[in-house]
């Protein structure tokens, strides 16, 4: 029985009334709100096409980067990151077996959060003794799995660790076919890659790499912030017409990215000798390991417990200080092993002023890097708003529209030849269309 106040219904059941009249009114509109959001396309404005674009993204993030040197993959390695002379450097042991005592490549595109840092460590190194010694050619290559369009390009080093001093960025389009230089930084430029410093970039040589020392004297970072950021575009007359740059476009596209660390320091100035470029031809990405600086040679001694952590949850930063390391005696490398020593040998480190008046010099080194991001865009020439999975292997390809076709919508579609293919710009999205001259053309290439 329904409850009457003199003849009316109750206040409550009026509500409860309305309440539901106003939902079956809302009804239709939210199904016709759903259904545009699913029929909306960011590639046409109502029937007429436009361009579109992917979002942008950190294209490396979770992608595998294969690295020429990890440390602790042959053994229990002793790193000790060199901060100022004045301090003792801090060292940490690397034992790739360890979960908690590990530095594998993947740090580098995990999740890059600051209260939990994960870092990659090569191998130690040996410490060059002159400019004129081979270069270390450690390398981090990643690969996109397909062309991106990129904007910048960023290393960011594991707190409390020096910034090397000269490396090198290359790029493929080819998925590694072949190599381009991209930008290298060093505080000697032309000593060590053969170019002049900060080179003006002018229309034409648009595609050429440069050299900076930006990153030795730049503005001050943040005490725990060490990064280089290469931002592609940058200083490119033709830039701001990025769409009606061929060259650009093909400049900012790449498959894969290479880092190469050539030089962690710059080692004391030989002026009787040619630079090293000049010796074995310019720095470029190693062929071969002919010139690969070989792992320092370890005492026998070294293989000792190491104290844990109580209570470490991260191993990057639970590490102990270390005593200066005291030079290696003159006459304890062999020399009957030309692959134990490069061809240039490795005199004793040069003194540096140290505490309490002491000279002192590590006399190896090793690169760590907690973070590469490489940001940019699914190439997709202006004809996709996204990239979708197309393959078992994790591949992805465009999702073309506009009657284009490939994995970057970098052809018209069968069948649909009346116009030439072109990219798409903002004053018009060039899409591909469909006539019986197009079908001829498309039978007659078969």
């Amino acid at each position: 029985m329904i409850a009457r106040q003199s003849g009316r219904y109750s206040p409550s059941l009026q509500l409860l009334v309305l309440l539901a009249l106003v939902l079956v009114s809302l009804a239709p509109a939210a199904a016709r709100a759903a259904s545009l959001d699913a029929s909306y396309d960011p590639c046409y404005d109502e029937d007429r096409p436009r361009r579109c674009l992917p979002d942008f993204v950190n294209a490396a993030f979770g992608m595998p980067v294969v690295a020429s040197s990890t440390c602790g993959q042959r053994g229990l390695d002793r790193l000790c990151d060199v901060q100022q002379p004045v301090q003792r450097p801090r060292c940490l042991p690397c034992d790739d077996g360890n979960p908690r005592k590990r530095y594998p490549p993947t740090a580098l595109t995990d999740v890059n959060n600051s209260n939990n840092v994960t870092c990659w460590r090569s191998e130690p190194l040996r410490s060059p003794a002159s400019i004129n010694d081979p270069p270390d050619n450690v390398t981090l290559t990643l690969s996109l799995g397909k062309k991106y369009e990129l904007t910048y390009i960023s290393l960011t080093f594991c707190p409390g660790t020096v910034k090397p001093d000269s490396i090198a960025i290359y790029k493929s389009a080819d998925h590694g076919k072949s190599w381009q230089p991209f930008q290298f930084y060093s505080s000697q430029c032309r000593r060590v890659y053969g170019r002049p410093n900060r080179a003006t970039i002018t229309r034409a040589n648009e595609q050429e790499a440069r050299c900076t020392d930006a990153h030795r004297h730049g503005l001050a970072e943040a005490p725990t912030v060490s990064r280089i950021a290469f931002s592609t575009l940058e200083g490119r007359p033709s830039a701001p017409d990025f769409d009606s740059s061929p060259v650009l476009q093909d400049w900012v596209t790449a498959t894969d990215v290479r880092i190469v660390f050539h030089r962690h320091q710059m080692p004391p100035d030989d002026t009787f000798e040619d630079p090293w470029y000049l010796l074995h031809s310019s720095a470029q990405v190693p062929g071969s390991a002919a010139f690969r600086r070989q792992p320092r040679d370890l005492p026998a001694d070294f293989a000792t417990d190491w104290p844990e952590q109580a209570g470490s949850t991260t191993p990057d930063y639970q590490s102990e200080e270390a005593a200066p390391p005291a030079p290696p005696p003159a006459a304890t490398r062999s020399q009957s092993n030309p692959a134990e020593q490069p061809a240039s040998s490795i005199k004793p480190p040069a003194e540096v002023p140290g505490s309490h008046g002491r000279a002192r010099q590590p006399p190896h080194h090793h690169y760590a890097v907690s973070d590469f991001a490489v940001g940019g865009r699914c190439k997709c020439n202006g004809h996709a708003f996204r990239c979708v999975p197309a393959g078992p292997d994790g591949e992805v390809s465009c999702d073309c529209k506009h009657n284009t076709a490939g994995r970057d919508c970098e052809r018209c579609k069968p069948f649909h030849f009346d116009r030439p293919w072109g990219r798409a710009n903002a004053r018009d999205a060039n899409e591909c269309k469909a006539d019986d001259g197009g079908m001829i053309q498309h039978f007659g290439n078969l």
